[in-house]
């Protein structure tokens, strides 16, 4: 009998929180009478966080965990999780609960109560959420990249770097997910957007982890957000910068055409030069813009049609 609910929680040198962890979600998911599957991935811990894992599988059927020796990554563990779930309601959480099960439960409730919505997202920074002793640098990184990333993303979403979700299987399913960090995150809501999925958001509380160590790492993560809204919005980037130049060509010019009226103008000047290279990048970036935009939506019409194709694949399963 499969699950209704599949909990994925990537697991890096969390030896500290491991059995907290499953057995706060799993006691909460009792409570409610759902029935249910842990997926914790030991993503290459050099802690005894996969021993851990392994004797938890061998006490509790419910506890399904996988373990790989190298560490890969969040992105890759999700995945990991995503393709051994078999339950109607994929979730992914934390390995330190600084989202409390309370969220789990919410997020749960939310699908079961709204049949039109695919994905919710337990969200900090949206109105009525809230963070609490997450220290300020790390806060101040996290809040900056989402208000970039809002920016980027075709639908607004106020918290999109965030694990703690829950997915509708056939959802999850039809994502063509490459990602093994945690850019991920982006990855699978910009795939979801372009599949017309309907996200929702829901106010939750961000607090500081208790045991083991952060792994938040500022400059590759706000590398990799940086690198994802270039993608994301190519012909916002480009043709901003594109439209820069054009207005500083124009500046440039009209001072030269003042420096004409007057008689001293010098054709050999450097701003004539200058002007002229200010005119060819805006154009060459706005046709850039341009060629980016085209290129974004043929990515998007490629993502349909390998879900499509996903789809169908499915549901021919089994017939001769």
């Amino acid at each position: 009998m499969e699950p209704l609910i599949s909990v994925v929680i990537p697991m890096h040198d969390e030896a500290e929180n491991a059995i907290e962890t499953l057995t706060a979600v799993g006691t909460a998911l009792v409570e409610r009478g759902w029935t249910y599957e842990l997926i914790p991935v030991d993503d290459g811990s050099n802690d005894d966080t996969g021993a851990i894992l392994k004797v938890a599988g061998a006490a509790d059927h419910c506890i399904r965990p996988i373990s790989y020796r190298v560490n890969r990554g969040r992105g890759y563990a999700l995945r990991q999780g995503f393709e051994r779930a078999r339950g109607e309601i994929v979730a992914s959480i934390d390995a330190d609960l600084s989202y409390t099960v309370d969220h789990l439960v919410r997020m749960v409730d939310t699908l079961l109560g709204d049949p039109e919505a695919d994905i919710v997202l337990a969200s900090p920074y949206m109105p009525g959420g809230a963070v609490e002793g997450v220290p300020f640098a790390r806060l101040a990184f996290s809040r900056v990249g989402n208000a970039v990333l809002r920016q980027a993303l075709p639908e607004r979403v106020y918290t999109s770097t965030g694990i703690v979700r829950a997915y509708r299987r056939d959802a999850v399913r039809a994502l063509n997910l490459a990602s093994d960090g945690k850019e991920i995150h982006l990855e699978i809501l910009s795939e979801a957007m372009a599949l017309g999925y309907r996200i929702v958001e829901m106010p939750a509380t961000l607090r500081a982890r208790k045991k083991g160590r952060s792994k938040f790492r500022p400059k590759a993560t706000v590398a990799s957000h940086l690198f994802f809204s270039v993608l994301a919005r190519p012909a916002t980037l480009f043709g901003v910068f594109g439209i820069l130049l054009l207005l500083a060509a124009v500046a440039v010019g009209s001072f030269l055409l003042g420096v004409f009226l007057s008689g001293d103008l010098n054709p050999e000047r450097p701003l004539m030069t200058l002007m002229v290279l200010l005119l060819l990048g805006g154009a060459g970036a706005l046709g850039f813009a341009i060629l980016a935009s085209q290129l974004l939506e043929l990515r998007r019409s490629i993502t349909r049609l390998q879900a499509e194709v996903l789809r169908l694949r499915g549901s021919n399963e089994g017939i001769p």
